[in-house]
């Protein structure tokens, strides 16, 4: 078989798996938080006909040189292109206003879902541990802070995880104390309030409350409004905690707009922090928009299968070239 029909059905693959990227960025152009990815080659492997040689010098004075080999260079074939790397671009996009109960990170970060309440303890000797109890969590960390109140008073996102963060001491407080939770992420729950009497209510976090309205601030504090004793009472449920990683590239994609940590892979050391300070604050009713940009998209497009026409054109020429090679023997 024809080396170079070798090589034009290796780039052929490589290509198509170039254009499935390329198809899954356009697709996603107008979906939330969504970030797009990059496509590289590689050249395959290779077949030495000859090795490199340095040569041999000469030996003798100038009068008489004798002997000595001049030097070559390697003489290889190839077999193609493969596919190199697939590369998530992490980038901020733009935020789009939508209003609502909705948050966007201002910056770097993901916030903290899970389908399960249990709570994340982040009470380690150090940060490493809290790392590795962090990533050991099975939490999908999403940039779309889509947020609602479910049946239970428990704040969810647009997948129907629970949201985390930190649960301050008491929730009727004008100015909250999270020194208490801080070691905690827990999954945000509005209070439950006792008004019995026409006395002073008092708060607890055994069961919820109905919410009359809810909604979040730029630094992560999420209020809301419930009836005590007839009067409309503003509560904090909490405030959402935000992960950032050393590397964020290293997170894998887990669909529904969320991604994955484990221990032991490339995203470094994990936090779980408030947002404000050395982390982001948010963006109260915006949404993060698809980083995905259309002109490169196209552009990429163009030249994959302008690419994959060309290899498809030298297996057509390989076919050519074998079947002459057959019609010698007529």
């Amino acid at each position: 078989m024809l080396r170079a029909m070798d090589s034009a059905v290796a780039g052929l693959r490589s290509h198509q798996n170039k254009l499935d990227v390329v198809g899954n960025n356009i697709s996603n152009v107008n979906t939330f938080g969504f970030k797009s990815q990059n496509y590289t080659f590689k050249d395959a492997m290779y077949q030495t006909a000859n090795g490199s040689s340095g040569g041999k010098a000469p030996t003798g004075s100038d009068a008489s040189v004798t002997g000595g080999v001049g030097g070559t260079n390697a003489a290889q074939f190839g077999y193609g292109s493969m596919q190199g790397t697939i590369t998530t671009d992490m980038t901020s996009s733009t935020p789009s206003y939508v209003g609502g109960f909705n948050a966007a990170i201002n910056g770097s970060g993901f916030f903290i879902t899970k389908s399960t309440a249990d709570k994340i303890d982040q009470s380690g000797a150090t940060t490493q541990e809290n790392s590795d109890k962090l990533k050991a969590a099975a939490i999908s960390y999403t940039r779309v802070g889509q947020l609602s109140v479910d049946a239970n008073g428990y704040v969810v996102d647009a997948n129907g995880n629970y949201v985390f963060g930190f649960q301050p001491e008491t929730p009727n407080a004008s100015v909250p104390n999270y020194d208490a939770n801080k070691n905690n992420l827990v999954a945000l729950r509005a209070p439950h309030v006792e008004a019995e009497g026409g006395g002073d209510p008092t708060y607890s976090w055994d069961e919820p409350s109905q919410l009359k309205s809810v909604s979040i601030d730029n630094d992560g504090t999420i209020k809301g409004v419930m009836d005590a004793n007839g009067q409309a009472a503003t509560v904090i449920i909490g405030k959402v905690a935000i992960a950032s990683f050393q590397n964020q590239d290293g997170l894998l994609k887990a669909g529904n707009n969320t991604f994955t940590a484990a221990v032991g892979d490339n995203t470094g050391v994990a936090t779980a922090t408030m947002p404000g300070g050395s982390t982001p604050t948010l963006l109260a009713g915006y949404l993060e928009a698809s980083n995905v940009d259309l002109a490169k998209e196209f552009s990429d497009m163009i030249t994959t299968q302008r690419g994959f026409q060309a290899n498809a054109k030298m297996i057509t020429v390989s076919d050519q070239i074998l079947e002459e090679l057959v019609n010698m023997k007529r």
